[in-house]
């Protein structure tokens, strides 16, 4: 079970922060954006801010600068320290008569905010060589803070979360979008780098955008409903009400296991015939792999044990499975996790192996998982076998393909929200991010911000339109510090390859993403090429962090060098041809893959595509197809997992793009 819409949720609600300092907080106070290991942005005003009694004068100094403020009625100030050069360590005082608050540990240097769903939260440690790359992250210079998640029905002025100097010890549980953007920005522009990471799985951008700005657009309306209705809904005041609601939803959605079948069929034996089971790459969610289904499925794998291993007590670590599981090891049980454990979907599964079963050679792994809501499967890592005794043993990765068979396949129920316990508050509630982790951040001097998220309004991409602009528009408009760069992931390939071309959600929100480039100092990171069927969130969190950090050296650093794919400009048609034209071509284009130009579709009059004939000649493509006489329209990389050929000679892909504007399945009828 988890608290999700389209990615894995990575965390659950959290207590609502209390609200607004008053009179009553006199003791002097910043926030916690503003502590030790902070880097402050270079080159602009940096505002301080926070409580104090209220008329108490306010000072602040860092080396030569200082700069006052009185604090108001509520006990609030704020104040700007001139622009600073990048360096440091420094100092901060902060003096209001006989109190005094001193922040060390200080850099300055270029300060970025990481935000989104889980794609942008996805950790360091859950990534591609993660093992390299954390015992390489050594990089004092850099400095990390993450927002705790929190979703607030009113702003908050505050978050929980502190700056930490990024090391092996610290990078795991960083955002790995994040932390290798900030670590090619380090390197390129050899000054401190701040990256304050504040994203949550499985959320929308409407949870993103404050409620002033929802109001401000009729065709938001829908979003600003969705939140006048929650919160004018009766709140649960007591754990018993809680637990009385809660036991009523679960009796609503959760699904009840009939029994272990499988296992009177063999499925754990060591011997069994697998040749008609079908392969899943793991760890990830079934959902992934199409199988849209609550209930039972086996995963098996073959694993050859080292002879010195042998008759051994072994630690099987298959990381956290959602939701129950029974597991085992040549045939015999040697582990399960069921209902009465809490929160089960969330639970590292660690089990030990009794050495009697273990042989030298091939061995065999069999889990049987229940899901009974949401998403199913062995959903992250580590994945791994070992000795219990023999620290310095490599252990055998598990990770990769499993083989896997559908026991029982159970059709999801209907899903009503779920009930909160006192004091919190669900995420994908109208503005309830922006309010809980964005608006405790503003006014931190900032250079811009990376955002990758998408995948959870992907049913909505029309409205995506207008939404995503309007969040962008929102932040700066909240920041008071100009057009600042905001530069974006659009979403990569997922979900299996189609034959034919047709329509698409997700191509629909990459259009829209790709619309919104119409805003000053935005930029997109293309990563079409680098996704995963199989797997909502790719692995491969380097490139994606490089991609981001060219824009960002080129939109916000002005830097002369070549960050973008070919974007398509134009189209013209001559006979049955069509002649396409593109912006940013650089060096010019060319075509990846062993099968050439691929990916082109061509419609008539008609509006029936069909796969066309696509050539590069000179810095144009030149579509056609037998089948159509008469061409009218072209798309390319139109799909959820789109061929991607059509690169520039720089090696950065095109961008999926159509030249019709006929409606699409998520434009309202």
């Amino acid at each position: 079970m988890r608290n999700a819409v389209v990615c894995v949720a990575l965390a659950s609600c959290v207590l609502v922060l209390p609200g607004l300092a008053t009179a009553a907080d006199e003791a002097l106070r910043l926030p916690a954006v503003l502590g030790d290991n902070m880097v402050l942005q270079s080159g602009r005003d940096v505002p301080v801010w926070g409580w104090a009694a209220p008329g108490a004068k306010v000072a602040v100094k860092l080396e030569s600068a200082s700069a006052e403020a009185t604090a108001d009625k509520d006990g609030r100030w704020m104040t700007k320290l001139p622009a600073l050069k990048a360096g440091g360590p420094f100092e901060m005082t902060v003096t209001a008569g006989t109190e005094s608050l001193t922040v060390k540990n200080i850099l300055v240097g270029e300060v970025w905010i990481c935000s989104g769903q889980s794609n942008m939260q996805w950790s360091v440690n859950r990534s591609n060589n993660a093992k390299e790359e954390i015992a390489a992250a050594d990089y004092p210079k850099i400095r990390l803070f993450t927002v705790r998640n929190t979703a607030t029905e009113q702003p908050q002025d505050d978050c929980q979360g502190k700056w930490v100097e990024c090391s092996p010890t610290t990078v795991p549980g960083f955002s790995a979008v994040g932390y290798f953007f900030g670590r090619d920005l380090h390197k390129q522009l050899n000054v401190p780098v701040g990256l304050i990471n504040t994203s949550w799985g499985g959320t929308p951008a409407q949870s993103w955008t404050s409620l002033e700005k929802l109001k401000a657009n009729e065709l938001l309306k829908p979003y600003v409903d969705q939140y006048e209705k929650a919160v004018a809904k009766p709140k649960i005041a007591t754990m018993e009400e809680y637990e009385k609601a809660r036991a009523e939803w679960e009796a609503k959605v959760y699904q009840t296991d009939p029994g272990n079948k499988g296992l009177e069929q063999g499925f754990a034996a060591p011997g069994h015939d697998v040749s008609d089971w079908k392969e899943m790459k793991l760890p990830s969610a079934w959902e992934s792999a199409g199988m849209n289904i609550d209930g039972a499925v086996w995963f098996r794998k073959e694993v050859s044990v080292p002879e010195a291993w042998a008759e051994k007590d072994l630690t099987l670590d298959l990381g956290a499975i959602d939701d129950f599981d029974t597991t085992y090891f040549n045939g015999e049980q040697v582990g399960a996790t069921g209902s009465e454990t809490p929160d089960a979907w969330n639970v590292r599964r660690k089990y030990t192996v009794p050495g009697k079963r273990v042989r030298a050679g091939a061995n065999v792994i069999a889990v049987r998982i229940f899901d009974r809501y949401s998403g199913g499967g062995i959903t992250r890592g580590p994945m791994t076998l070992s000795p219990v005794e023999g620290k310095d043993a490599k252990p055998i990765d598990l990770t990769g393909e499993w083989k896997c068979k559908v026991e029982l396949a159970l059709k999801p129920l209907p899903r009503p929200p779920a009930p909160f316990k006192p004091g919190q508050q669900n995420p994908h509630l109208s503005s309830s991010l922006y309010n809980g982790m964005i608006h405790p951040l503003i006014p931190f001097a900032l250079r811009g911000a990376i955002w990758y998220q998408g995948e959870s309004n992907a049913g909505q991409a029309w409205l995506y339109r207008t939404l995503f602009p309007a969040m962008i528009e929102d932040w700066r408009a909240q920041w008071k510090q100009g057009d600042f760069p905001f530069l974006w992931v659009q979403l990569a390939n997922y979900t299996a390859a189609k034959d034919q071309p047709g329509e698409s959600n997700w191509a629909e929100l990459r259009e829209a993403q790709s619309m919104t480039l119409r805003l000053p100092n935005t930029g997109q990171a293309v990563i079409i090429d680098i996704g995963e069927a199989k797997d909502i969130h790719p692995r491969n969190k380097q490139d994606v962090g490089a991609r981001l950090a060219m824009a960002a050296r080129k939109i916000a650093y002005g830097e002369n060098l070549v960050y973008s794919g070919p974007v398509y400009k134009s189209m013209k048609v001559e006979g049955d041809k069509v002649i396409l034209t593109f912006d940013h071509v650089s060096s010019g284009l060319e075509a990846r893959g062993a099968e050439g130009l691929k990916g082109f579709a061509i419609a008539g009059e008609d509006r029936n595509f069909v796969w066309g004939e696509a050539k590069i000649v000179g810095d144009t493509v030149v579509v056609r197809s037998e089948q159509v006489s008469a061409p009218v329209a072209v798309r390319y990389a139109w799909a959820n997992n789109p061929p991607c050929t059509l690169y520039n000679k720089e090696g950065l892909p095109a961008s999926p793009f159509r030249t019709d504007d006929w409606p699409g399945m998520t434009q309202p009828k």
